[in-house]
């Protein structure tokens, strides 16, 4: 349906097309299920026509749910019955169908990635399975995702300042270094308010592993239904403190002998000029939020803003606190790419939902050497939590020059080696460039360096890293193929 607003028509329903309209409302809603909560925001995405694609020119949030301490019905289990009746009441309080959702993303993380929770997850859902993008988020791509809703990363373009965001949830803590628009390192910790949480008497409810290695090396024993004194949880909370601050210094913290680590150590050596926090526990140090939860969170915060000033970096606020990791929206702009493509074998097309990494190639040199592209590859693949090559991705090439035989062949040759993860599980090789070599390149990696894969290069398009491709089958007409991108937008502040 339609409704005149302010002069414009917006459409709201699944049954348009976009080839004739020049502005678009679309209906969004993001779902982020983690191990300690679970939330839902509504919003509504306003793009417009520029050239062959369309652009996001306003976005507004119009419902943020309850924030739902994530429902058990065993230690490992999520109940999906509660989660149900509550996604259910968060559409009904949005005044939302379920049918009126035009797109969207749905994050997992944590527990709620166990297979029969993602299934359970996944069931409730269904109707809208095919309007969703669904992310299941590691830590690395935690962490991107949280620098970027906390407004981090836009933070370091606008101040010109290397920018630390660490995001305290209930069992991580995901620490990133931004600057200059991008997110140059990251890390993560098993640090986070709800290590040990608590039933309303104040007895011991639930215990996670790296908690019950902070209690031990501190002598304290912890178990179902015991007491635990507030001296002891301080003394739980500066642990934990002293241990996520050891991984913001580019340290390895361990408890116990054994590493609180979940990934690579910060290797960014260069001076922090902010920090900020986002996750629940930002919440307390930022005063947001004063209200105990049954966690160590409040003395978690309260020891983490002793040491702030003494570690030296101006604390600042994030634009987003426990929301940061939730995906305001996913937009859908359509572009085509035309006639210098390659594609082969025909019946590999269409792909659906592919993600898209972006990283920072050396094109605009004269010689273009294998190992230069294939590092920075490698590395935007372990990013966004892709490497284990379970998945196909596709790869933003932005190229640059003349199109010899060594630039291309050195190009083919790092692209192969980059993504040998992906392309060793039998994944097609699908590149995406802004250039008009697209052609050039697949036919490069089929009959120059002999890649049996499956091969997708089309080009003509703008891509960046958080855009979902769908690539659909070739238009014999024309020679041509439709890719609808969905972008994940953040906050408008980031």
């Amino acid at each position: 349906m339609a409704s005149d607003a302010g002069g414009r028509i917006f459409f709201s329903n699944t049954g348009r097309t976009l080839v004739e309209e020049d502005e678009i409302c679309l209906l969004s809603v993001g779902v982020d299920i983690g191990s300690s909560t679970s939330q839902l925001v509504f919003s509504r995405i306003v793009l417009e026509r520029l050239d062959s694609r369309y652009v996001v020119v306003e976005r507004e949030t119009f419902h943020r749910s309850d924030i739902l301490l994530t429902p058990y019905t065993h230690a490992e289990t999520i109940d999906a019955d509660a989660l149900g009746a509550f996604i259910a009441r968060q559409y009904a309080e949005a005044g939302v169908e379920r049918d009126e959702i035009d797109t969207g993303a749905l994050i997992l993380t944590g527990v709620a990635l166990n297979r029969r929770n993602a299934r359970r997850i996944g069931e409730l859902f269904a109707r809208e399975a095919g309007k969703l993008v669904a992310v299941s988020a590691g830590d690395g791509l935690e962490a991107t995702m949280a620098a970027y809703g906390s407004g981090a990363v836009a933070r370091s373009i606008r101040e010109r300042a290397t920018v630390m965001n660490v995001d305290i949830g209930g069992g991580t803590s995901k620490i990133a270094v931004c600057a200059g628009g991008k997110v140059v390192d990251l890390t993560a910790v098993d640090v986070g308010a709800r290590l040990v949480s608590f039933d309303p008497t104040g007895r011991v409810a639930r215990i996670e592993d790296a908690g019950a290695r902070f209690a031990a090396a501190l002598g304290l024993t912890l178990a179902p239904g015991a007491p635990l004194e507030e001296t002891a949880a301080r003394a739980l909370a500066a642990r934990m403190a002293d241990a996520l601050f050891e991984g913001m210094r580019g340290g390895a913290p361990n408890i116990g002998g054994r590493s609180l680590l979940r990934l690579d150590p910060l290797a960014y050596a260069s001076p922090i000029d902010q920090l900020s926090f986002s996750g629940g526990v930002a919440e307390y140090i930022d005063g947001r939020e004063a209200q105990g939860f049954g966690d160590l969170g409040a003395l978690l915060a309260a020891e983490i803003r002793a040491r702030v000033e003494s570690w030296g970096p101006r604390l600042v606020d994030a634009s987003e606190g426990i929301r940061a990791t939730v995906i305001g929206a996913a937009q859908y702009t359509t572009q085509v790419s035309g006639s210098t493509i390659y594609v082969e074998p025909l019946d590999v097309l269409p792909l659906r939902n592919l993600p898209v990494i972006a990283p920072d190639l050396p094109l605009d040199r004269d010689a273009v050497e294998p190992a230069a592209l294939a590092a920075p590859i490698a590395a935007a693949l372990k990013r966004l939590d892709l490497d284990s090559g379970a998945a196909p991705v596709a790869l933003f090439v932005p190229w640059h020059g003349s199109a010899t035989f060594q630039r291309l062949d050195g190009l083919c040759r790092g692209v192969l080696a980059g993504l040998a993860p992906l392309l060793a599980r039998g994944h097609p090789l699908v590149l995406a460039g802004d250039g008009d070599v697209g052609g050039l390149i697949g036919i490069h990696c089929r009959q120059e360096l002999n890649l049996a894969n499956p091969i997708v290069s089309i080009d003509g398009l703008e891509l960046r890293e958080f855009d979902y491709i769908d690539i659909g089958a070739l238009v014999r007409t024309s020679g041509a193929v439709t890719v609808v991108i969905k972008s994940l937008v953040f906050p408008a502040a980031a």
